[in-house]
C-alpha cells in the first residue's frame, strides 16, 4: 500500500536535503531545505511522546517539510500529505516533487503543503531499525505446507521482531496508526491551524481516517485516495486484495499481448510470467542487483510494484522479458520488490501493529494459502496483505491497532477515491471505508494503477476542486 516508486528516488537524495530544527508543540521554526524540484521548501520538526500513557519512555522527533502557499493572500490553510506505506516519507514526497504536476498547481497556490515522516520513518527519530538479513530470508517459505515449515516461519518472524525491538527501542512497540494519528494532532497544534486539510494515499487513507475519527472537528477537507478499509476482517481482506492483484496482472498481460508498446507483444504474457516465476522457484533466474538468483516471491513482488503506475507498464514488459530471456537478468523486477527496501523495517513493524496475523497454526495458514491460489492463480505469490499476515505470524510485539472500525461523525464531507482495477486497494475497500464516514463522497475510477492521483487526470481534477472549493463529485461519479 505504499508508493515505492517515489520512495526509491528519495532514498538516493533525501539524506542531504533535510536538516530540520526541533520545535515545541506551540511553535515551529522553519529553515530552508531547498531541492532542485522544490526551491522554496522549508523544514522543521516537532516532538511527540513515544507513548502518551507512559511519558517516561521519552519523545520521538517528527520531521516536517513545507511548501509555502504561492498565493498567500488567498491561502486556505495547511494541507498535510501522506504518500502511503506504512513507511513512506511525506518529507521526501513534498521536497522532491511529489505534487509537482501542473494538474495540482491550484493546491500549491492556495495551501501550505506540509509533509511529515510518521513516527519511526525516514528522518523522524528514533528511526525504526531492523537488520535486513534477519528481517528477510530469501530461503524462507512464506507458504509452508508442513508443521515444520510453519514453525520455521514463526521462529524467523519472532527473531526478526525481537531484533527490530532491540535496535529501535520502545518506539517499536508504539508504532501503530492510533499513535500516529495523535501525532497528526500534535502537528496541527504546532502549525497553529484550527483545522487541517489532508491528502492521504494508500496507507495514508487509514491514517487520515483514524485522525478524522478521533478529531472530526479539526478536519477542513480530506481526500482518501487508494482506500484501505481497516474495519475489514483480515481473512476477507487477504482474498480481496489477492483478487485485485490478479485482475491487474491479467489486464497488464492483455494490454501487453495486444500493444506494440510492449516488447512481449503477441505472446501469451501470463504463460511467460508463470514460466519466469517457475524458473525463479528453481533458482534459474539471475538478478544482477542482488548478486544471486532471484526467488519466485521476489519476481512476483517486483511485477506487483510495476503495476502501480499505468505509464510504467512498457517498462514492466521490458523487465519481464529480460528476466525470461536466454541470459536472464531479473534486475528490472527485483530492484522494485520491497523486501530489501530501506522502508521494509518500518513497513513490517507498523504493519504488524495494524494487520496482525490471524493464523493459529499450519492447517489454518494452509487453508488460506489454498484460497489465495484459487482467487489469484498467477499472482498468488505476492500481495501485501499476505506479506503482512505471513510476516506477522509469530511476531513478538503485541499489536496495538488490529483491524477495527474507525467511524467518522460530525466531520465535513470527506472524498474517498477507489479504483475498480487498483492492484493494491480494491474498490470494495473504498466502498467500505466510505460507508463508515458520515456524508462521505465516493469517486470511482475504472482505469488502471494504484491511486487516482498518480494515474487519473479526472481523479486529480476532482481532488483538487474538492480541496480548493469544497465541492464533492456527484453521487455515483466515475472517472473512466
Amino acid at each position: 500500500m505504499n508508493v515505492r516508486r517515489v520512495a526509491a528516488v528519495f532514498a538516493a537524495v533525501v539524506f542531504v536535503a533535510a536538516v530540520p530544527a526541533v520545535a515545541s508543540a506551540s511553535s515551529l521554526k522553519w529553515e530552508p531545505c531547498a531541492t532542485q524540484q522544490e526551491p522554496t521548501a522549508e523544514c522543521s520538526a516537532v516532538e511527540v511522546p513515544i507513548d502518551r500513557a507512559h511519558p517516561e519512555l521519552g519523545a520521538a522527533r517528527l520531521a516536517l517539510a513545507r511548501l509555502p502557499a504561492l498565493d498567500p493572500g488567498r491561502r486556505i490553510g495547511s494541507l498535510l500529505v501522506n504518500p502511503g506505506g506504512p513507511g513512506g516519507s511525506g518529507v521526501g514526497f513534498v521536497q522532491f516533487g511529489g505534487l509537482a504536476s501542473p494538474d495540482l498547481a491550484r493546491l500549491r497556490q492556495r495551501y501550505d503543503i506540509v509533509g511529515f515522516d510518521p513516527r519511526g520513518d525516514w528522518f523522524s527519530t528514533p528511526r525504526i531499525t531492523c537488520d535486513p538479513a534477519t528481517l528477510f530470508d530469501p530461503a524462507l517459505d512464506r507458504f509452508p505446507a508442513s508443521r515444520a515449515g510453519f514453525e520455521a516461519l514463526v521462529a524467523h518472524n519472532r527473531a526478526a521482531g525481537e531484533d527490530c525491538l532491540a535496535r529501535t527501542g520502545p518506539l517499536a512497540a508504539n508504532a501503530d496508526t492510533q499513535s500516529a494519528a495523535e501525532d497528526v494532532e500534535t502537528i496541527r497544534v504546532a502549525l497553529g491551524e484550527p483545522k487541517i486539510s489532508w491528502l492521504g494515499l494508500s496507507y495514508g487513507t487509514e491514517l487520515g481516517a483514524v485522525y478524522a475519527s478521533k478529531h472530526p472537528d479539526r478536519v477542513h477537507a480530506m481526500v482518501l485516495d487508494g482506500a484501505v478499509d481497516h474495519a475489514r476482517p483480515l481473512r476477507q481482506a487477504i482474498l480481496e486484495e489477492a483478487a485485485a492483484t490478479e485482475d491487474a496482472l491479467v489486464r497488464f498481460a492483455d494490454w501487453c499481448r495486444g500493444s506494440a508498446d510492449c516488447v512481449l507483444h503477441g505472446q501469451d504474457v501470463l504463460r511467460f510470467y508463470d514460466d519466469v516465476v517457475a524458473r525463479a522457484g528453481r533458482g534459474s533466474v539471475w538478478a544482477s542487483d542482488l548478486g544471486r538468483s532471484a526467488t519466485a516471491d521476489e519476481i512476483s513482488a517486483g511485477v506487483y510494484n510495476h503495476l502501480y503506475i499505468r505509464e510504467e507498464w512498457p517498462a514492466l514488459g521490458k523487465a519481464l522479458a529480460a528476466a525470461g530471456g536466454e541470459f536472464p537478468d531479473a534486475r528490472g523486477l527485483t530492484e522494485r520488490n520491497q523486501f530489501l527496501s530501506p522502508i521494509y523495517g518500518a513497513y513490517r513493524v507498523i504493519g504488524c501493529h495494524d494487520f496482525p496475523s490471524p493464523f493459529t497454526g499450519p492447517a489454518d495458514l494452509g487453508v488460506m494459502a489454498g484460497l489465495l491460489r484459487a482467487v489469484a492463480p498467477h499472482s498468488w505469490r505476492y500481495s501485501e496483505y499476505w506479506d503482512f499476515t505471513s510476516g506477522c505470524t509469530g511476531w513478538p510485539i503485541p499489536a496495538k491497532n488490529p483491524p477495527q472500525p474507525h467511524p467518522v461523525h460530525d466531520a465535513p464531507p470527506i472524498l474517498v477515491v477507489g479504483g475498480a482495477h487498483d492492484p493494491a486497494t480494491p474498490l470494495a475497500w473504498a466502498r467500505g471505508l466510505a460507508s463508515g464516514i458520515d456524508g462521505a463522497a465516493l469517486l470511482t475510477r475504472t482505469d488502471d494503477g494504484h491511486t487516482g492521483l498518480f494515474n487519473s487526470a479526472c481523479a486529480r481534477a476532482a481532488e483538487v476542486e474538492y480541496l480548493v472549493s469544497g465541492a464533492v463529485p456527484a453521487r455515483g461519479a466515475v472517472c473512466r
